[in-house]
Order: structure tokens, then C-alpha cells, then sequence
């Protein structure tokens, strides 16, 4: 199973490169066997990026999540609880073997009807 997610475009630079090794969810995937993650990044750039294999996926309260993980955020603390105000509960997605594709892949031409998700949707194959 895929997921293609939606990213804004500094975090999708940040997946990519390296820098952000933790991707932050207020909802995830109900299917249990995703094995890759596709990156869409939102406007401006309007494209699939690259993909990363899921190394794991942390359920926890917001506060716990950064704590153990915010050094591998690729965001402030700011932007990090301000994503999750009103949340009890959120998610970090281990994010394993990036890989950014050498051209980006416009959806709209690879797909019927693209619409961007709104955090997520599932893939039935590997692009």
C-alpha cells in the first residue's frame, strides 16, 4: 500500500534532504501496511517530489511527540503546536530512505481527476 501526502514546500525540501526525519499528522492512515509515502508538495509548487519508506509511526500526546522527537522536526516549537491546538493526540512518521525524484512528477497529468488530499490518500501503486 502507498500514501500520497500532502507537504508544504519547505517541509517537503526538509524530508528530502535529510533535515526532517519526522513527519507530524493529526490524523494517519488507517491502513496498516503503507510501505512507501509519496510527497506532494502544495502550492507553489504544485508537484510530487520524491517518496520515503516508513520507518515507524509514534502515537502520542502533541507535548511527548516533540519532545522526543523535535530534533529531527525540521520545524519550530511554534509552528509544531500551533499544527496541533485542540489535539489530545498526534503522530510522528518515521521517515526512512528518502529519495527525491530528479524531476518532480505534475499529478495532473499522471492522474484522472487529481485533487490534492487534504492530508492524505492511499495509492494503489508505486509511481
Amino acid at each position: 500500500m502507498f500514501v500520497l501526502l500532502s507537504v508544504r514546500p519547505s517541509y517537503a525540501d526538509a524530508i528530502m534532504n535529510g533535515k526532517k526525519r519526522y513527519e507530524f499528522r493529526r490524523t494517519i492512515f488507517k491502513a496498516k501496511n503503507v510501505q512507501r509515502v509519496y510527497v506532494y508538495s502544495t502550492a507553489p509548487i504544485k508537484k510530487i517530489v520524491g517518496s520515503f519508506e516508513v520507518q515507524e509511526i509514534v502515537k502520542d500526546t502533541p507535548c511527548n511527540l516533540w519532545n522526543r522527537f523535535s530534533r529531527w522536526s525540521g520545524m519550530n516549537s511554534e509552528d509544531f503546536f500551533g499544527y496541533f491546538t485542540s489535539r489530545s493526540v498526534g503522530f510522528a512518521i518515521g521517515v526512512g530512505s528518502a529519495q527525491a525524484f530528479d524531476i518532480a512528477i505534475d499529478p495532473w497529468t499522471r492522474f484522472d481527476r487529481f485533487v490534492p488530499p487534504q492530508s492524505f490518500c492511499y495509492l494503489d501503486n508505486p509511481l
